[in-house]
């Protein structure tokens, strides 16, 4: 619990306790009143800010928000907890509940973008190769088989972080093929990946649904559907079929696919996203709108016993991991956060599954001296809430990565208060610029943590997480901005 400084200091005692009574009033922030100006609750008036920083100082104001939040509408239910740090001298500035264990939502990306980088680099990419067997003839002929080589790239035609679309990749192809000479193949279309093999038509555990019950699917394997940003949405008043009633809905070719049933029980059955396969069906249709023939078809084949004698047409590189981390962080994406998380599984196990990257993450973490107490690490993106952490390990965790050399990179892909990501309509006014966090937003869970530049050039960390709040979630932003907003005087 807070402890307060008792101020004494000759005959301002009694100015101090008046202004300490119109400041308690001035900073709790009333939920139905304090949000709508058409309320006739008669407050005192509010004390000039100027005249609270003249006779506070900053930490004292920060306490003081925090306690008025006890007793707010929107909070005083809740289970939340904040905590201020100063990196330098390794000490807590203010604190509420910092020990308790609470749902970080997307702030777990936090732990999974930076395990990504302490393992794999910066410069880390995903390659995805294309390759042919067999003999070409003089008439131009591949007499063998086409071979799509892939790494597990989570931005494989996206656009996202400045990776090439499909289109781009199969342009980028076609040429090669034009530069072999191959003007028709004899042959099949292979699809050769050791990754993703894991990836049944599962959900993660304890899935969460979002608003108006949207579920943003992080990988998987369907073969006809472009996987960017897929979605599973339940419509609890079905149209078109009494048994199918949960489908995907792709925006950009906006086809639906059903699902036959869901059980509750974490498994789908219906077909998931599979890029690959995507990128290997569209370069087909390609390949014969250019008068390039082929008589086989695509097919998945996930080893080689032979692959000597190949030869490489192409290679498509991804974006750096710093790129990746980036729109990750910026965008708050599942589904590269759920992709990064399978991708240290199999850089460290070999086993490309979640379950894998679990372990590798937790493992990290216990090697990088996190506080492990209260810490459930569920999946890469936050969706689940079996995810929980301590806003106390959030801030030492931040804290300790100020020394990696990879530092300037994982706080420039944190949003930034009133400027860009998912913090642009925050901190609009005071803390614009100035405030360097991930958000996290669940039903009902609202998350912040990074770091802040004080008015006198410090730099602190923070966390502040808020569950199970009444009231809609603005309002919670508002409370969060008010709690910070002092501390940006430290």
């Amino acid at each position: 619990m807070i402890k307060f400084r008792k101020y004494i200091s000759g005959i301002t005692v009694l100015a101090t306790g008046f202004i300490l009574a119109q400041s308690t009033v001035s900073t709790v922030l009333f939920s139905q009143s304090y949000d709508n100006p058409k309320s006739n609750l008669n407050l005192p008036s509010p004390i000039s800010s100027t005249l609270e920083k003249t006779v506070l100082s900053a930490k004292e104001l920060v306490d003081i928000n925090v306690n008025t939040m006890m007793a707010d509408p929107v909070l005083k239910n809740a289970n939340w907890g904040f905590v201020v740090y100063d990196p330098k001298t390794q000490k807590v500035i203010s604190s509420y509940n910092e020990n308790t264990a609470l749902i970080p939502a997307s702030t777990t990306k936090l732990l999974t973008t930076e395990t990504a980088l302490n393992l794999l680099g910066e410069n880390y990419r995903w390659m995805t190769q294309l390759e042919y067997s067999g003999n070409i003839d003089e008439s131009g002929t591949l007499n063998g088989n086409l071979y799509i080589v892939g790494s597990g790239d989570p931005s494989l035609g996206t656009n996202k972080a400045g990776a090439w679309s499909y289109r781009e990749i199969i342009t980028d192809y076609i040429n090669g093929l034009s530069r072999e000479g191959i003007k028709k193949v004899n042959g099949d279309i292979i699809i050769q990946t050791a990754l993703f093999k894991g990836n049944i038509s599962k959900l993660p555990e304890n899935i969460v649904w979002l608003e108006k019950n949207n579920y943003y699917l992080p990988v998987g394997t369907t073969r006809d559907i472009n996987p960017e940003n897929e979605k599973l949405i339940v419509k609890h008043k079905n149209n078109f079929s009494e048994e199918n009633k949960y489908f995907y809905v792709s925006p950009y070719i906006h086809q639906v696919v059903y699902a036959d049933k869901y059980e509750g029980d974490g498994i789908v059955t219906t077909k998931l996203p599979d890029a690959p396969a995507y990128l290997a069906n569209a370069f087909r249709t390609s390949l014969v709108k250019n008068g390039i023939s082929i008589t086989g078809k695509v097919t998945p084949k996930m080893t080689e016993t032979v692959v000597d004698g190949r030869k490489m047409v192409s290679t498509y590189k991804s974006p750096t991991l710093a790129d990746i981390i980036y729109y990750t962080n910026q965008h708050s994406d599942n589904s590269l956060a759920e992709a990064l998380l399978k991708t240290v599984g199999f850089q460290r196990l070999g086993d490309q599954t979640s379950e894998s990257g679990r372990i590798v993450v937790t493992n990290h973490l216990k090697d990088q001296g996190f506080d492990m107490m209260g810490l459930n690490y569920m999946d890469g993106s936050g969706l689940s809430r079996g995810n929980n952490v301590t806003p106390i390990s959030q801030v030492k965790f931040l804290t300790s990565l100020m020394g990696e050399k990879y530092y300037k990179t994982y706080f420039s892909s944190l949003p930034v208060g009133g400027q860009s990501g998912t913090l642009k309509r925050m901190f609009n006014y005071v803390g614009n610029g100035q405030v360097f966090a991930k958000t996290g937003t669940l039903n009902k869970v609202k998350t912040l943590a990074g770091y802040m530049k004080t008015n006198s050039g410090k730099t602190l960390v923070f966390s502040l997480m808020v569950n199970d709040y009444s009231g809609s979630v603005d309002m919670v932003k508002k409370r969060m901005e008010k709690i910070l907003e002092p501390a940006l005087d430290l």
